[in-house]
């Protein structure tokens, strides 16, 4: 940039130099990200402190945004108004009679979980309250139980509606719609990965296995669950049949959850209620906080042109797509180590846009593998959230479930790694039933 005081390189070194330096400190994320832009501000004299404030500003105006506090809403009444309960039963009914029963149920309960609510942290704390001290009376290792909980809950990142997908199309200008519908075969896949580890363990470890249920209980349990599984038909079909959109639909799955909850299971009062709203505005606000900060980091990126100036020389390598693919998912997979996913969207996605446009990788097959790579992130340390608050809920450090964590992400690699090699294991819903939105 013309005129500017400090070149690409200095400005690059000053932003991630101080944002490590705060992160060694033990400052969080959030303020972090914020705190490393002010040594730029205060050093280049075309700018000022206040963009710090107009940038964070202009990132919380956006209406997409708002479909984050509405869907973590959607999750906390769910696991307050007795949906919860009634898809254990109907999880308990589909695999109750499979080796590692209640691992499995903890399994199949995370997809459905996570085509309601679409956020793996709220899935982490409801799924660790309900299934480690149960897993572990039945005679699972403690580690095993808390790394499955950890594991299973970030298929709520992969499977629609997912918050990391809504906050990727509202910032890199990509169909939520496709991203929805090319989500659903990985995250499925994801999930037979997790079971069939689940049933290695059992066989090798000798857990439990429930007698099978019959087809009256399982009929039985599947209609008591049909109104909540309704949400995710009523959010993705509305967005699909253009009814609504994204951030209304966060809206509706509100609605509807409330409806189930105080109307339809009369679970729900006006103190459960009151407890909701007040665990959401805590959730929303470090999210979005994060989503502030983050973008006027990235900001700044994008002023000093640091995405060109870092990707100049990759670009000369020749990468084909899917070598593009496994770079994009090297990196995802180590930041997330680090960073919440939500600023290494803003941040690193942003950078490698124009990698993925250079050797025409698909903008949705771009996100899909981003996000599936960001999910590993959710519980691998140091940053690890949804590991974080299994093992906080079990009372253990987070070194204790370690070793069984990482056994069980070796299959989810190998899924990663197809979607990769096989775009189609991704882009075909969204070729089958929305190909106007891949154009």
């Amino acid at each position: 940039m013309s005129g500017a005081v400090l070149s690409a390189g200095q400005a690059a070194l000053i932003l991630f130099g101080t944002f490590a330096t705060l992160l060694v400190a033990r400052v969080p994320v959030a303020f972090a990200l914020g705190l490393a832009c002010l040594p730029i501000l205060l050093i280049e004299p075309r700018l000022s402190v206040m963009m710090l404030a107009q940038e964070t500003f202009n990132a919380y105006n956006s209406f997409i945004l708002l479909a984050v506090p509405f869907f973590l809403l959607t999750a906390n009444l769910m696991s307050i108004g007795g949906i919860t309960d009634r898809l254990v039963a109907l999880s308990r009914s589909m695999v109750g009679s499979w080796p590692g029963s209640l691992a499995q149920i903890n399994v199949v309960l995370s997809v459905f979980f996570a085509g309601i609510s679409g956020s793996s942290t709220a899935d982490a704390a409801s799924q660790s309250k309900i299934f480690i001290d149960a897993q572990t009376r039945e005679g699972y290792d403690l580690s095993f139980s808390i790394a499955i909980t950890a594991v299973s809950a970030v298929l709520a990142v992969v499977i629609p509606p997912s918050i990391l997908m809504i906050v990727w199309g509202g910032l890199i200008s990509t169909s939520i719609a496709a991203m929805y519908l090319a989500g659903i075969v990985p995250g499925l896949l994801i999930a037979g990965a997790q079971m069939a580890t689940v049933h290695v363990y059992a066989v090798r470890r000798g857990y439990p296995t429930y007698p099978r249920a019959g087809w009256r209980e399982m009929l039985g349990a599947a209609w008591r669950s049909v109104p909540a599984l309704m949400t995710p038909f009523i959010v993705v079909g509305g967005i699909l049949l253009g009814w609504f959109t994204a951030t209304e639909s966060a809206c509706i799955a509100v609605l509807y959850s409330i409806a189930l909850s105080a109307f339809f299971y009369r679970e729900t009062g006006w103190r459960e209620l009151y407890k909701a709203l007040l665990d959401t505005g805590r959730l929303a606000a470090v999210a979005l906080f994060c989503v502030g900060t983050a973008s006027a980091f990235g900001w700044l990126l994008a002023y000093y042109r640091i995405p060109q100036e870092l990707l100049a020389n990759v670009s000369t390598w020749g990468m084909g797509p899917i070598a593009a693919g496994f770079f994009i998912a090297f990196c995802f997979l180590v930041v997330g180590c680090f960073l919440d996913a939500i600023p290494a969207i803003i941040i690193v996605g942003t950078v490698l846009e124009p990698l993925a446009k250079s050797v025409d990788l698909h903008p949705v097959q771009f996100a899909i593998i981003s996000i599936i790579s960001l999910a590993f992130g959710l519980v691998t340390p140091p940053y690890g959230l949804c590991l974080l608050i299994a093992c906080a809920v079990a009372g253990v450090r987070l070194r204790y479930a370690l070793k069984d964590t990482v056994i069980m992400l070796v299959p989810m690699m190998l899924v990663l790694a197809a979607v990769i090699v096989w775009p189609s294991v991704s882009l075909f819903l969204p070729r089958l039933l929305v190909p106007n939105m891949l154009k």
